[in-house]
């Protein structure tokens, strides 16, 4: 049995008598990495902060590792390490010297803990250096490390690859991987990047308008193909792809598309034309997370 090591329940946050977040649930299992995806102002920094108890949900529950963060916080906390964009840090000190602090105000926290989160981020060479000296990944990277002294089951990163050049976003993608399959950690992460979400993640929430509006693997996500056709008569052929099909579809200037299965192409193509449809064009292109993305949170309509 897999064990769960977050679970958001039926949360909902009301702020100045407005709902922000609305009935939301997620779980997350140990060695998951678990993409949090959503437009501004969708509700992403709100959830964030209830997980990590810096504000509480009206109604509903989380749990960490079995413990519930309104009944038992310390408790839960102590299994949560975050990244919240850019680290704080000490300039003037080196990398070690801020982990030695950080590791100061808690009780289980060794000298071997910092040396071996130190290592895991592949900081030993430069952790006796000033802070002030580092390239903008490798204070993300100490960062990860102070997040990951106190050794806990659950790392929550917000954004964690602003400002990061392309080789500084690749080795932190590896270091969170090697992570998870060596450590066994469980990652919750927020991003507005969605093709690193689509190369780091095993699950995804998409969240608008403060709802989850679509909860699945990656992979399922991306079986399908987004397909575009030009016809004489789109309009029609939205209709036959809803009432024979049961497949959903759109109309974007004068293209009908919709996301299908490879093997239904053909039956489609095929009823068309019975149907009188003149193909002009189809256009077949693999589907990404982006695509659903967009499709979710622009084309469709969501309350």
């Amino acid at each position: 049995m897999t064990h769960k090591i977050l679970s958001v329940k039926d949360v909902t946050k009301i702020i100045n008598q407005k709902k922000i977040i609305k009935d939301i649930s997620l779980e997350i299992s140990q060695g998951e990495i678990y993409g949090f995806l959503g437009p501004n102002g969708a509700g992403k920094s709100t959830t964030l902060r209830m997980i990590v108890g810096l504000t509480r949900p009206t109604s509903g529950d989380i749990t960490i590792s079995g413990y519930s963060i309104t009944k038992d916080y310390v408790k839960a906390m102590a299994n949560v390490g975050c990244i919240i964009e850019e680290p704080t840090l000490y300039e003037y000190m080196s990398g070690l010297k801020n982990l030695e602090i950080l590791g100061s105000m808690s009780n289980n926290v060794s000298k071997k803990d910092i040396i071996e989160a130190v290592e895991l981020v592949g900081m030993t060479h430069r952790m006796n250096d000033q802070v002030k000296t580092y390239s903008m990944g490798m204070k993300q990277r100490i960062g990860l490390a102070q997040a990951l002294i106190h050794q806990p089951k659950l790392l929550i990163l917000d954004e964690p690859t602003n400002g990061l050049d392309p080789q500084g976003i690749y080795k932190f993608r590896q270091i969170i991987k090697s992570l998870v399959k060596d450590k066994g950690i469980s990652v919750l992460l927020s991003s507005h990047l969605i093709s690193e979400i689509q190369l780091m993640c095993d699950k995804v929430a998409i969240i608008n308008k403060g709802k989850i509006i679509k909860k699945a693997r990656v992979e399922d996500l991306l079986l399908s193909n987004r397909i575009s056709w030009v016809l004489d008569l789109p309009k029609k052929g939205k209709t036959i792809l809803k009432e024979q099909f049961n497949i959903e579809s759109s109309i974007i200037e004068n293209k009908l598309f919709a996301n299908i299965e490879e093997h239904l192409i053909e039956a489609v193509n095929s009823v068309f034309i019975n149907e009188g449809l003149k193909i002009k064009y189809v256009s077949t292109k693999k589907k990404t997370l982006e695509d659903l993305f967009l499709e979710l949170t622009a084309y469709k309509a969501i309350d």
